[in-house]
C-alpha cells in the first residue's frame, strides 16, 4: 500500500497544480506549500526548542487552541510551528499569535516529511482530530520524537478499520498516545489492539467555555436588537437562507430582530441575499451612520464576530445540517444558554447527538417544520430558558479535555 499511497500523493501533487488555474483556493494552497520550506529556514535554527501544532482547518485550530494555549503559556521560551493543510484555516488564523511560524503542512511524501521533521524537530507534536499524514507521523517516530493525537473521533467505517486500511493503522499507531471525544471510538480502536487510548472529551467545550471569561460586548449589536427579542442565524449556507427568507418575510411584526451570519460573505452573494427580502435590512459593511434599531435584519458581511454575536441571541440556528457541508459549531450559542435549532443532516457529529437528547437542541427537516420550531420558541419564553439552560449546563459538564490531555503532556 505505501508505494501505492506515494505514487497517488505524487499525482494527486500534480493535479493541484493544474487546478490551480482554475480556483483560487486551490492556488492559495499550492502557492502556500511552495513557499514553507523558505519560511522555515528564516525562522528557525537548529538550536531552538520547538513544537508542532498541525490542524486541517479552522475547525481543528479552534479545537487545539485551549491545548496551544496552555502549552504556550508553560513553555514560554519555546517556538512553535502551526501548520494548516486547508487555505480556509491558513489564511484566517495565518497571524495567530499563539505560534511563531504558521505555514501550510507540504504534500506527505517522504522527501517533504524527512526535510520538514529536520527543520521543525519539535520536542512535541499534536495532531487535532481526523488528519492523519503516514509519511510525516512514521519520521517523527524514526526520529524519536513524541507525537500525540487529540480530540479524535473514530466511526467503523473510516479507512483505519478497513481491510485495505492497514497503512492507516499503522499511522496511528505511531502515536504515543491518543485522546478520543467518546467511548465508542475508544472501544472501535481498543477491539483494533490499540490499547494507548484515552477518553478526554472534546476540548472545545473547554474553548467556548473560555468565551464566558471575554468581553463579549458589540454596542452595534446592542442598538440593532434594541431591547427585543432576537434570533441568530449562525453560518448559513444557501439551504438554510432559503429557508429563513421565506419566514422573515412572512413574519407578521417587527417584535423580532434577525440577525444573519453567512458561511459565504462574497460580496455579490451578500447583495443577492438582501435583495430576496422585504424586511429592512443592513449590512455590517453599511451599519456606519445608520439609526440601526430601525432594521428589522442585520447581516453580518465580514469573520470574526459570530461567538459574540451569539451572546445576544434568543434563539440560534446553525447552519450547515441541512444540506450536504458539514454542521458548524453548536457549541459556541450553547455555552450562552442559547437554545438551538440545526437541520437534519448531523449524523457525523457526536455532540449534535447528545445535546438533541439532552434536550436544548432541535433538528428540523423543512422550512414548515423551522416554521413552527421558531414560533412555539418565541411565544414560549419558559420553554425558550429551558432548552437554553439545558445547553448551558451540557457545556459546564462536559469541561475538562485540557486538564486531562496536560496533564500527560506534562509526565
Amino acid at each position: 500500500m505505501k508505494p501505492l499511497y506515494n505514487i497517488t500523493l505524487y499525482i494527486a501533487g500534480i493535479i493541484l497544480k493544474i487546478f490551480a488555474f482554475f480556483n483560487n483556493k486551490i492556488k492559495l494552497g499550492v502557492d502556500g506549500r511552495s513557499k514553507t520550506f523558505k519560511i522555515l529556514e528564516g525562522h528557525l535554527s537548529k538550536h531552538d526548542q520547538t513544537f508542532w501544532f498541525h490542524c486541517a482547518s479552522l475547525g481543528e485550530y479552534e479545537q487545539g487552541l485551549p491545548i496551544f494555549k496552555q502549552l504556550r503559556a508553560e513553555n514560554p521560551h519555546h517556538k512553535i510551528v502551526l501548520t494548516f493543510f486547508s487555505p480556509s484555516g491558513y489564511e484566517i488564523r495565518k497571524n495567530t499569535e499563539i505560534a511563531n511560524v504558521v505555514v501550510y503542512l507540504p504534500m506527505d511524501t517522504k522527501s517533504n516529511a524527512k526535510r520538514f521533521v529536520k527543520l521543525v524537530h519539535p520536542e512535541l507534536t499534536i495532531f487535532v482530530k481526523y488528519e492523519i499524514w503516514p509519511n510525516y507521523l512514521n519520521e517523527l517516530k524514526k526520529q524519536g520524537l513524541r507525537a500525540i493525537l487529540i480530540s479524535a473521533v473514530f466511526r467503523k467505517e473510516q479507512s483505519y478499520f478497513k481491510f485495505y486500511g492497514g497503512m492507516m493503522r499503522d499511522a496511528l499507531r505511531t502515536f504515543e498516545h491518543i485522546f478520543v471525544q467518546d467511548e465508542s471510538s475508544k472501544r472501535l480502536l481498543s477491539s483494533n489492539h490499540f490499547d494507548n487510548v484515552t477518553v478526554a472529551g472534546d476540548t472545545r467545550y473547554d474553548r467556548v467555555s473560555d468565551q464566558l471569561l471575554q468581553d463579549n460586548a458589540l454596542l452595534f449589536i446592542e442598538d440593532f436588537v434594541d431591547g427585543k427579542l432576537c434570533i441568530v442565524v449562525g453560518s448559513s449556507w444557501p439551504e438554510d437562507e432559503a429557508m429563513f427568507i421565506a419566514y422573515i418575510n412572512s413574519f407578521p411584526s417587527d417584535s423580532v430582530k434577525f440577525i444573519i451570519a453567512p458561511h459565504n460573505i462574497k460580496s455579490n452573494q451578500m447583495a443577492h441575499f438582501a435583495n430576496q427580502l422585504n424586511k429592512k435590512s443592513v449590512l455590517f459593511s453599511e451599519k456606519d451612520d445608520k439609526i440601526l434599531s430601525e432594521f428589522e435584519v442585520f447581516i453580518v458581511d465580514t469573520i470574526g464576530l459570530l461567538s459574540k454575536i451569539y451572546s445576544y441571541a434568543d434563539i440560534a440556528y446553525v447552519g450547515g445540517a441541512m444540506g450536504n457541508t458539514g454542521l458548524h459549531n453548536i457549541l459556541e450559542p450553547a455555552v450562552f444558554g442559547v437554545p438551538i435549532i440545526i437541520g437534519k443532516n448531523y449524523k457525523k457529529f457526536p455532540e449534535a447527538f447528545q445535546m438533541i437528547a439532552n434536550g436544548g437542541v432541535l433538528s428540523i427537516k423543512n422550512k414548515e417544520e423551522l416554521q413552527a420550531s421558531l414560533n412555539r420558541l418565541l411565544k414560549n419564553s419558559e420553554e425558550r430558558i429551558a432548552l437554553g439552560d439545558l445547553n448551558s449546563n451540557f457545556i459546564a459538564s462536559n469541561k475538562g479535555a485540557v486538564f486531562q490531555i496536560m496533564s500527560y503532556i506534562r509526565k
